[in-house]
């Protein structure tokens, strides 16, 4: 079982879901950032998902993509980050996923990526740009260092092809609310609890929601048998740290909900 899942299903076993919160590298800026993330470790973060800034996000609302562009201009960068992280190997409780789109992970090399991903302590990688029938040698890559390559599926997503994920995928399934970007919303389309339930079905492995989680009180709205096993938020402690709020008021909410 791998690390992601692992710490998933532990949580479970306590009867709540996992926290993964997602904060893009180097914001708010460069000397709150790992404070940021070592906050989120603290304070209940089960798995963080770091993310990778790129010039094009094109899978990333307003909110992403603003933070992603101040970042690119602050010098942040892939090498960067896996340098920071490897610093701070063994520091973190909380599993690490990074977060990006191909085209950086490509210029970097996929060997070497993996290699340095997992000297540095990354258990994960979500590729939103990537397609499953591009992924296979990448996938095999972070296998054979125990390293996840974590399927993204939504409500457009037939079962077939969940299928086909699902016979390769660790850690966890993350579904997507919405046919969009990231952000926050008031409320999620009814069919997002369908998706829930057909990802529950086909996949072993926990499911996480994400795109568009801001509060606790969204997850009152699934019954009980399209509950996710765990919940990305994002654009929401983006705005909270960018307001000079702390990682640890954020997940408290979380955590009491």
């Amino acid at each position: 079982m791998n690390t992601l899942e692992r710490k998933i299903r532990r949580v479970g076993d306590e009867g709540r879901a996992a926290l993964i919160p997602f904060l893009t590298a180097g914001f708010p800026d460069q000397s709150r950032f790992w404070p940021s993330i070592m906050e989120l470790d603290e304070h209940g973060a089960d798995i963080i998902e770091i993310g990778v800034p790129f010039s094009d996000p094109v899978a990333d609302g307003p909110v992403v993509e603003d933070a992603s562009r101040r970042v690119l201009a602050d010098g942040v960068n892939l090498r960067g980050i896996m340098k920071e992280l490897l610093e701070r190997k063994g520091l973190l409780q909380s599993g690490v996923v990074l977060m990006g789109y191909l085209n950086p992970f490509l210029r970097y090399g996929f060997e070497k990526l993996a290699d340095d991903a997992a000297a540095a302590g990354v258990h994960g990688f979500i590729i939103p740009d990537m397609p499953f029938e591009e992924s296979a040698a990448f996938r095999d890559t972070l296998k054979q260092r125990d390293i996840a390559l974590i399927p993204l599926v939504g409500p457009n997503t037939s079962e077939d092809r969940m299928r086909l994920y699902a016979a390769e995928s660790e850690g966890y399934v993350y579904v997507v609310s919405v046919m969009g970007t990231t952000g926050e919303r008031g409320a999620f389309d009814p069919r997002v609890a369908d998706t829930l339930r057909r990802a529950r079905s086909v996949f072993s492995l926990p499911v996480a929601l994400g795109f568009g989680l801001s509060e606790p009180a969204q997850l009152e709205q699934f019954p009980a048998d399209a509950r996710p096993d765990a919940v990305v938020f994002g654009s929401a402690l983006l705005r909270h740290l960018d307001a000079g709020k702390s990682a640890a008021e954020f997940l408290r909410r979380w955590r009491q909900a």
